[in-house]
């Protein structure tokens, strides 16, 4: 069974297939006004521990776009592993429907649902990674710059779960990485040391650094996040203290290569980690990568349900 649990889990092989069928499912749409109904008779249920715009709308439309269909459970609807164990949901919900997306705080609970599980677990988001967000991403890149291999993604803020992401896929694919984050807010090392496995085989370069003015020299992209996730909000007015040298303003932008694009996984909290002349400005691609994120739930879903 196919699970998408971590860009880790997959070969760069597979990482790219989803990348060129979430092209082709984008080029087909805008073509002919739709696409091919490859999912019709098919179900996906969505499972949501923290809210989301992006995550349930692209989900729901990508399903729909391909002739399937998809339903939201909300936190209180099913409280995972409160009002019912995980692996009991898992049971139950995978025999109703053919795929499962779930969006969770732990990621302990994405590994259970896939221990348990008769059907795909897509991984919508946990603590630990974002693996839909980094397709995504890499899937604009790719759209924007025509290659991954060799360019510089140059990550400015907090090593949280979305940088995770990035620099497994990253290293998964021949895109060198930068990060530059606060002491004391560095990605884990178990985290590092394996995207340091990857870039072996792919060629990738890695560096870390706490100066973000090192980092996104020579950077083909740039990339921010809120410098609090949700679930963090307890440690909102300490990191509001530490992260200001961190944003993402006109200034930093100059310093990366003058056809840099910028990104931000949204939402973003304008005027912190990203000021409004960078968001709404030329180098600024946050809306397309936020469209992104249809045609790439389509690849992914696609990819589990081994129609790719």
């Amino acid at each position: 069974m196919r699970h998408f649990v971590s860009v880790a889990d997959l070969t760069p092989e597979e990482i790219q297939k989803i990348l060129d069928f979430s092209m082709t499912l984008k080029k087909e749409r805008a073509e002919k006004g739709e696409n091919k109904p490859i999912l019709k008779g098919k179900a996906l249920g969505m499972l949501f521990q923290k809210p989301s715009l992006r995550t349930r709308v692209s989900f729901e439309m990508a399903m729909v776009q391909l002739g399937g269909y998809a339903f939201y459970l909300s936190p209180s609807e099913v409280k995972l592993g409160q009002r019912e164990s995980v692996a009991d949901v898992a049971r139950v919900l995978s025999r109703y429907v053919d795929v499962i997306m779930a969006r969770v705080f732990a990621h302990e609970h994405i590994l259970e649902m896939a221990r348990y599980s008769r059907v795909p677990i897509i991984n919508g988001l946990s603590d630990f990674n974002h693996p839909c967000q980094a397709i995504a991403d890499f899937f604009t890149i790719m759209e924007k710059k025509g290659a991954l291999k060799g360019l510089k993604l140059a990550f400015v803020g907090d090593g949280n779960n979305v940088a995770t992401s990035l620099i497994l896929t990253a290293t998964k694919l021949g895109t060198d990485f930068s990060i530059a984050t606060p002491p004391g807010y560095e990605l884990p090392k178990s985290v590092v040391d394996q995207a340091r496995e990857f870039a072996e085989h792919s060629g990738s370069d890695i560096s870390i650094t706490d100066d973000p003015h090192e980092a996104v020299r020579g950077a083909d992209v740039i990339y921010t996040d809120v410098w609090a996730s949700m679930g963090q909000e307890a440690e909102s007015e300490k990191r509001r203290r530490v992260f200001p040298p961190y944003q993402v303003n006109e200034k930093l932008v100059g310093e990366a290569k003058s056809d840099a694009i910028v990104m931000h996984c949204l939402p973003a909290h304008r005027g912190q980690e990203i000021t409004d002349g960078v968001a709404d400005g030329p180098h600024s691609v946050l809306f397309d990568q936020a469209e992104n994120r249809m045609h790439a739930q389509k690849g992914i879903i696609a990819w589990v349900l081994e129609k790719i």
